[in-house]
């Protein structure tokens, strides 16, 4: 029986008219062009020296490395593969990855961007749900200390006990650990959203999270205007927590299958905890927040009636300097917080 992968190849060639038709498993009709880089790594005695692995992390390796397992794109875990290493080095380049780093990639899937880390001198925990792939990770990196493969699903590990058995081998090049870790993935984007919510609270480990999102999200998290439909709770937590970027779009043809829509990189930068908006408690800010854009085009004096009384809230409302008739959609996180810290007070 063809290769799944075989049989669908003419379609992604379409994609890509100046690739070579493929062939068969592993086979192609024309010489590979050279890489666009040389990939290396640290080997497992520690030392500077690089080795070159002469991996090629684009069209052709990816579907090799999918046809190695037999594996086709499982669209119950939002798989879509990266066929360009060039989208890959830009992701690394966003997050600023230095020598020693530690990071954190999600959905590693066959590799390609985890050996870019790699070759920038970091040490990886990467997170795989998907067992066929962990395998394949962990298989490809199996000769390096600085890649720790876990066949986990991210949003129900306990990542600060698995990052802090990792820390214990990441130094810079000066041989001190890095204070904080970053987190750099190409995330499925069916998980997308959990994982901002699970990830941007931890200002104290993460320094920054640079993710390759569905572009319509990614541009909604960074962009989204006060009095439009796009504003949402996620914006207020996203700017409480952190210092979003959109960084640079990425064409759907870049996967394998091609999605339906393009994607987009979002560096955020998380803030510390000190430095977090002056609330007595994120849980009742939070709560209050979800609470308002319950019925976001009514007045706050309505969809809040559970906190307090409607006077009482056109009294906070005023007192923290809004109108009395506000809506949701009108207010900034500042906003918000004088309202809640006002509320609590009262």
């Amino acid at each position: 029986m063809p290769c799944l992968l075989h049989s669908l190849l003419p379609l992604s060639s379409i994609l890509f008219p100046n690739s070579p038709v493929y062939d068969g498993p592993f086979a192609f009709n024309s010489p590979k062009p050279k890489s666009l880089h040389a990939i290396t790594a640290i080997s497992k005695t520690k030392s500077e020296t690089r080795i070159n692995n002469k991996a090629e992390d684009d069209y052709y390796a990816t579907l090799k490395a999918l046809n190695s397992k037999g594996r086709f794109p499982r669209k119950s875990l939002g798989q879509h593969y990266m066929l360009n290493s060039e989208v890959n080095e830009q992701l690394v380049a966003a997050a600023d990855v230095q020598e020693g780093d530690l990071v954190v990639e999600i959905g590693p899937g066959t590799g390609s961007l985890t050996n870019v880390l790699v070759n920038s001198g970091a040490t990886v925990l990467a997170i795989e749900k998907d067992p066929y792939m962990a395998a394949l990770v962990t298989e490809r990196f199996s000769s390096l200390d600085c890649v720790k493969v876990l066949q986990e699903d991210f949003t129900k590990c306990h990542i600060r006990s698995h990052l802090s058995t990792v820390s214990q081998s990441g130094k810079n090049s000066s041989g001190v650990k890095p204070q904080y870790a970053k987190v750099v993935s190409n995330l499925p984007f069916n998980i997308s959203t959990e994982v901002i919510k699970q990830l941007l609270p931890m200002g104290d480990i993460f320094s920054e999270v640079v993710l390759l999102l569905q572009e319509e999200a990614a541009v909604r998290m960074v962009d989204s205007s006060l009095r439009s439909s796009e504003y949402r709770p996620i914006n207020i937590f996203i700017n409480f927590y952190s210092d979003p970027e959109y960084k640079f779009k990425v064409p759907r043809t870049n996967f394998f299958p091609q999605p339906k829509v393009d994607a987009a990189v979002v560096s955020f930068r998380l803030k510390q905890p000190v430095d977090y908006p002056p609330v007595s408690s994120a849980k009742s800010f939070f709560s209050m927040v979800n609470c308002a854009f319950n019925g976001k085009r009514k007045m706050l004096r309505k969809t809040l009636q559970h906190v307090c009384s409607s006077l009482e809230i056109e009294e906070a409302l005023v007192s923290a300097g809004l109108p009395s008739t506000s809506r949701p959609e009108e207010l900034t996180l500042d906003d918000f917080v004088r309202l809640h810290n006002t509320i609590v007070k009262a």
